[in-house]
Formats: C-alpha cells, structure tokens, sequence
C-alpha cells in the first residue's frame, strides 16, 4: 500500500482513552476482598442512569471501528475483521473491569463489560458497512490525491488536535503547557531532601510571575494556529490544495475554541474568547500559512519544528490563571471526568508529538 494506515495508530490511542478513562484516577489500589469474577453473576445494579449506559456504549464504538478498519486494512475480510475487534475490544473491556477490583473509587459491572462489548460490536459494524459500500476505497483515492505516501504519523496529529483544543487553555491554541504540573511532580520527587528548601524558594519565586506580555500571547495564538498548518504541509504537495486544508483547520480551531469555551464557561460566553488581540492573532496565523502554501514538504517540517519549540517556550510562561484553575476545577469534579483526562493528555502532550514527527520528517530518515 502507498500509505500506512492511520487506523492502526488511531486505535491504539483509542485503547489507551478506554484504558484512562475505565482507570482514573489510579489511586487506592488494594488487594478485594471478594473474588474476582463475582460480578459476572451480580443482579442489574440498582442505582444507574441514562448517560452511564449511553456512555459505555458509545465509549467503546471508536475502538471497534478503528480496529475493524486497520485489520481490513492489513489485509484481513471485513468479517474477518469485525470478529477481531470485538473479541479484542470485549476481551479488553473485561481486563478492565477485573482490574477495578482493585479500585475503591470503581465498581466493576457486568452490564458495563455487556455494553462496552456491544459498542464494539456496533463500531465494527459501521466499519464493515463502509467497506461495503466502497468508503475506504474512496477514502484511499482521496488520499492519494491530497497527500504524501506514509502520511498517518501526521493525520493522526491532526484528527487530534481538535482534542488537544478542547482541554481548557490558559492561552487560545496554547497548547503544551505542563510547566506547572511538572513543578508538583518535582516537588513531590524531591520532598525530604537537601534540594527541596532550594526548589521551593525557586519555584514560589516563578509562580508569581507577570502575567504574559500582549505581544507573547499575540505569538502564542498566531503559532497556536500556524502549527497545524505546516503538519498539514509536511505530509501534502505544495498547491491549490494546501489553500483548502489550510481554510478548514483555520475553522476548526476557530469552531473548537469556541466550543471549548463554550463547555467551560456557559453556551452565552462561547466568543468571548474572541478579543481583538486573539482575532486578529488567529487571522495572522492563517495569513501566514496562506502565504507558505508554495513550500516544500521538508521547508514546512523545518519551520513548524522551529515553531513548535517557540510554542512550548512561551506557552510554558503562561503564570496561574484563576479563572483557568476554576475551569480546571468544574473538569475534574464533573460529569466528564475520564474525557477530562483523555483531553488533557493530548492537550499536554500535542505539540510535543507534532516535534518529534515533524523532525521525522525534516531530516528525511525514517517515513513518519
């Protein structure tokens, strides 16, 4: 095949969302008390919602769909493939549910191992259907025409960083910042010893760091939106078409800041994100990658590698904000705790992963 698959990364990331989210938060590990497998024969729970049985549903459907799909991809028959998926996503989901045995905050569920294993039944299913009726076949034809071969590495990138833009930013598109959360893991590292009185005093002396100056936040949104972009030309042809992608992940950072605004702070304050200063950052962000649509791949690698490094830097500067530990907060103690974590990760970790890819693909060694 002229491209690897990006089903076959996608579903492992998909693995390790079920994974996090069936875990979280990984504390009070204990030895049960019962046996293991008493769940399996337990009655209906008594106490269960809608959204509880609508979310192990659908929580399971992307990984059989991504796991039918990458197995066909490999080779296999669609029924083949649907069968590979569902032993695989049931066989995972009851892994998961004997695990949280040893959870206090969990209570493994018969009916959450029977609906997780039905999701992944029904995600195979569409993938079947869409095989069926030529998708992947046209999938594979667009592909061809619009990208490079080997470009999974950056398409997983990007149907992620929509997540990634979800999480609440202490910056519009800052994404990348773990300064903070890496001084509470240190700090915890270092407690008891001679390095902790130093830390600490160092530490407390960057917390009360100036807030980000206009024109660092102006870089932070201008990159925040240019970054994606030049992924984008890492893995396409330069033309017309670099036009059309760069128009589409223009409105999609657009569209999921504002929804991520709007999930954090209420549907009535979804733009006020939008200030002059982010505006027009966001407009010159997408400007400039109009005018680089012309670039080679590996130019475009180069540069957003030099861009995402600029990112982490500035965004890492970003000092505590309390209306962003309060957003923080109705996260963590909300309904959509484990999609809280899952988000956070990839809002953590995306820029980071764009590096590594888009150095990949700037020294040409390896096919991303």
């Amino acid at each position: 095949m002229k491209h690897r698959s990006a089903a076959v990364p996608l579903s492992l990331l998909a693995a390790a969302v079920v994974v996090y989210a069936s875990l979280y938060p990984f504390e009070g590990w204990r030895w049960p008390l019962g046996t293991w497998w008493s769940f399996l024969i337990s009655p209906w729970p008594r106490y269960w919602t809608g959204f509880d049985l609508a979310f192990n549903l659908v929580g399971y459907m992307p990984l059989g769909f991504l796991l039918c799909f990458a197995t066909v991809r490999t080779g296999a028959s669609p029924f083949g493939g649907w069968w590979l998926a569902v032993v695989l996503g049931s066989a995972l989901s009851m892994l998961l549910e004997l695990l949280q045995n040893f959870l206090p905050s969990r209570v493994p569920s018969n009916v959450d191992w029977a609906l997780n294993a039905a999701g992944a039944a029904l995600g195979a299913l569409l993938a079947v259907v869409v095989f069926r009726f030529g998708g992947a076949t046209r999938w594979q034809s667009w592909r061809d025409r619009w990208f490079v071969a080997h470009s999974g590495g950056g398409l997983t990138l990007l149907l992620l960083w929509p997540l990634a833009l979800l999480f609440p930013l202490p910056v519009p598109l800052g994404v990348g910042q773990v300064a903070d959360r890496l001084r509470v893991l240190i700090t915890e590292w270092v407690a008891g010893t001679p390095a902790q009185t130093w830390l600490a005093s160092w530490f407390a002396h960057d917390a009360l760091a100036t807030p980000l100056a206009a024109a660092t936040e102006f870089g932070v949104v201008l990159i925040g939106q240019l970054l994606p972009c030049l992924v984008l030309y890492a893995i396409s042809a330069p033309g017309w078409r670099r036009v059309v992608l760069t128009s589409g992940a223009a409105s999609l950072g657009l569209a999921t800041t504002t929804l991520s605004t709007a999930l954090n702070f209420g549907p009535e304050h979804g733009l006020t994100w939008l200030t002059p200063l982010t505006l027009t950052a966001w407009g010159a962000g997408t400007l400039l990658a109009l005018l680089l649509c012309w670039i080679s791949s590996r130019a475009a690698a180069a540069l957003g590698l030099v861009a995402a490094t600029a990112l982490v830097v500035w965004i890492n500067q970003a000092p505590p904000d309390p209306y962003f530990a309060q957003s923080l907060a109705a996260w963590e103690q909300g309904r959509f705790v484990q999609f809280h974590g899952a988000a956070q990760w990839v809002g953590w970790l995306w820029p980071y992963a764009a590096m590594l890819h888009l150095w990949v693909m700037a020294v040409g060694r390896f096919k991303p």
